[in-house]
């Protein structure tokens, strides 16, 4: 069933979102506005970028150094965490966590397959198995009433996703993982300055993995990832792995891999950070916004907003609606000039990559109902008021609202 779909329906994008973004948004003259329009946000802080970019340029200097090294204390306080150490990618983030926890063969990590791919390939990439567990289909995250039941001997961490921007119920995951001595790896690639119960999501777990991929919150010129964690033996675990696991040039402690931060990237994302509250305060202003014009159209009987639990503070990565004619409104919406991507048009454990782990259609229908009625609506911080509008009006044209 999971070929057959992915075959006739092809044309969807599967692909992290800026890959989307620059496809159908960036140079795309059949759309009215951008789905995410990166060019805009640059326009506002041109002139501290080429600043930075030039000072690393002088200083010849390009892989890790000062300019990760600030980096690194700049999110480790902007995040109140005690580590933050800086890699080439938030999937290289995940998989070096796994590695700092000696997680391998014969080893279970338990994680939502509505996500991306990276979270649940990062499990595998270490030779452990990943163990899916249903959504809670309000928030689009995993569903803690479901996770200890797939909790078994060879169980070692839990990977709670927060999907989208907003975090996931955190405090029986950390109970469960207490109970059972397992590891809570964040995956909180989108969800920067994101808070669960007044705290920065990925500084309640063993480590927090984020992403610095261009279409995230705090996006680079590039790949770039970063891990968190208050224990400072896995932070000198993490700083070794990402160096080939060597401390010592040409001396070689264990097998790491390459996922050094480059000094360019670090140099922008310093850059970016000073202004991520003010665009995460307008993504909020954007979605609110959204929720008034629905509801002055009535909208909320044909579509389902983002649900927002009162314990968080939801940055938007996404707003991603649910509609039970989903493909036919994004279509709709196409031929009106509106932009939309789909995230994520096919969950996990119906992807040919996943086979070998026997799940089958049906097993969980939280987030395969998910796959097949999320839509996510442009929400970046650049957003005007007439954009949505034009956004909203051609929903409800769809609808008949």
């Amino acid at each position: 069933m999971a070929d057959s779909r992915l075959q006739r329906n092809s044309s969807v994008a599967t692909g992290p979102s800026a890959q989307t973004a620059t496809k159908t948004s960036q140079n795309n003259p059949s759309y009215l506005f951008p789905f995410l329009d990166l060019r805009a946000q640059f326009a506002t802080i041109k002139d501290e970028v080429m600043q930075a970019v030039t000072r690393v340029m002088d200083s010849q200097h390009f892989i890790l150094g000062p300019e990760v090294q600030a980096l690194e204390n700049g999110i480790a306080t902007f995040l109140g965490s005690r580590f933050a150490i800086g890699c080439a990618s938030g999937s290289d983030a995940l998989m070096l966590a796994l590695l700092a926890l000696k997680v391998g063969p014969g080893d279970e990590v338990i994680t939502t397959p509505f996500t991306f791919v990276a979270t649940a390939g990062a499990v595998a990439r270490v030779g452990a198995k990943p163990v899916f567990v249903d959504i809670e289909p309000g928030t689009f995250n995993i569903d803690p009433n479901l996770i200890k039941p797939a909790i078994t001997e060879q169980t070692r961490a839990i990977i709670p996703v927060h999907l989208f921007g907003l975090a996931a119920e955190l405090d029986p995951i950390l109970k469960l993982a207490g109970e059972y001595r397992l590891a809570v790896i964040e995956d909180a690639a989108q969800a920067i300055g994101a808070r669960y119960k007044g705290t920065p999501v990925g500084t309640l777990g063993t480590m927090g993995c984020f992403s610095f991929f261009p279409s995230k919150n705090l996006g680079g010129a590039g790949d770039g990832g970063l891990v968190t964690t208050n224990d400072p033996e896995l932070a000198n675990s993490l700083r070794i792995m990402r160096v080939h696991g060597s401390r010592k040039k040409y001396y070689y402690e264990v097998l790491g891999t390459n996922s050094r931060l480059d000094a360019l990237q670090a140099a922008i994302l310093r850059v970016k950070l000073g202004h991520l509250d003010t665009w995460a305060r307008a993504r909020q202003r954007n979605a609110e916004r959204y929720r008034a014009l629905c509801s002055e159209r009535g909208l909320e009987k044909s579509i389902k907003l983002p649900s927002i639990p009162v314990d968080r503070y939801h940055v938007y990565n996404q707003f991603t609606i649910r509609c039970s004619q989903r493909d036919g409104l994004q279509e709709f919406l196409r031929g009106r000039g509106i932009p939309t991507e789909i995230y994520y048009p096919y969950p996990l454990h119906l992807q040919p990559a996943f086979s070998y782990l026997g799940y089958h259609a049906g097993q969980f229908p939280q987030s395969e109902a998910a796959s097949q009625e999320a839509l996510s609506l442009p929400i970046y911080p650049e957003l005007r008021e007439e954009q949505q509008a034009q956004v909203v009006r051609a929903i409800a044209e769809f609808c008949g609202a």
